[in-house]
Formats: C-alpha cells, structure tokens, sequence
C-alpha cells in the first residue's frame, strides 16, 4: 500500500516541480514597461516623478500607440505621479505643493499637460477633469537622438518628458 502511494505521489511531485519552474521562469522575465523615477531639485523644491516607461519597440508612437487629442498617463501601467514639496510655478501658474497624477493630452503641435489631484489611479480610466489642479500648454520639440525608452529628466528649467523623437520641455519656477 506504502509503494502505491509512494508511486502516484511521484507524477503529482512532478507536475508541481513543473508548474514552479515555469511560474518562476516567468517572474524573471523583464517588465515591458518597468517602474522607473526621477527625483531631484528644480529651485528650492524638491520634486519626484514616478513612472512607467514603455518602450518603443518599433511602433509609431505619437499619434499611433498614443493617439493625438486623448488625456494620455505620461507613462504605462499606473498613472504617472509628480510630487513637489513646494509651491511651484508651471508654466508661470501657481501649483501648490502636494502629489499629483501627470496626464498629457498631446498633439502634434502642442501639448495640455495636466495636474491631476486624484495620484493615486490605474492610467487613464477614470480620470476625472473636475479634479484637476492645473493645466497648461507646452510645445513638443524634436528630440536630439531616438530615446526607446520614455524617461524625464530634471534640470534648472524645469523638467522633460523624452520618448521616441520627442522631448517635451515643462518650465518650471
């Protein structure tokens, strides 16, 4: 009875011994678009951006992958977030200091971008206009070298947005 059981035990085993290395395999597999931040100071406030960043993988992506006139996460997977610990100036408006969701509406010619006092949300779905905070108007520019990865930098101007041929500089005071 013992090596009977000790005999249908044996397939059950490997089944499981199966089932975790295929579930392990997966678990190392890289994130198509992983979580990334950029932390840093623009004046005398200390700001972070938290992200998703998606590559390009050879899609079109202004106008395509992301299409021209929606609101659109600045990101993948959750929205992206844009905390300051200071009152700042976008764009010559007031934001006060806080943690926002960063949405875009991008166009061709000119992007909306948008602070959103609702963080804490899964990308664009229920982004609510009522909610936000701020709004303003920037103008894209051709990017000096293909970017595959979306990224932000900071820097004494504020901040950009960086992805295929594009760079989206938001003036920050």
């Amino acid at each position: 009875m013992k090596k009977l059981f000790q005999l249908k035990a044996l397939p059950v085993a490997a089944v499981m011994l199966f089932i975790s290395l295929c579930a392990s395999a997966q678990e190392n597999k890289p994130l198509a678009s992983p979580a990334d931040s950029v932390s840093g100071k623009v004046g005398k406030a200390n700001i972070t951006i938290k992200y998703g960043s998606p590559s390009v993988r050879e899609r079109k992506i202004w106008g395509s992958l992301v299409p021209f006139g929606q609101v659109w996460r600045a990101g993948a997977n959750k929205a992206t977030t844009f905390t300051t610990d200071k009152a700042i100036k976008v764009e010559g408006k007031s934001l006060p200091a806080g943690t926002y969701s960063f949405f875009t509406i991008p166009t061709e010619g000119e992007w909306t971008i948008i602070f959103n006092k609702t963080a804490d949300q899964w990308g664009a779905y229920k982004y609510d206009e009522k909610e936000d905070a701020l709004r303003v108007k920037v103008k894209p520019v051709k990017a000096p070298a293909m970017s595959e990865r979306l990224t932000y930098a900071l820097n004494s101007d504020g901040i950009t947005l960086n992805w295929e041929n594009v760079t989206v500089p938001v003036k920050i005071k």
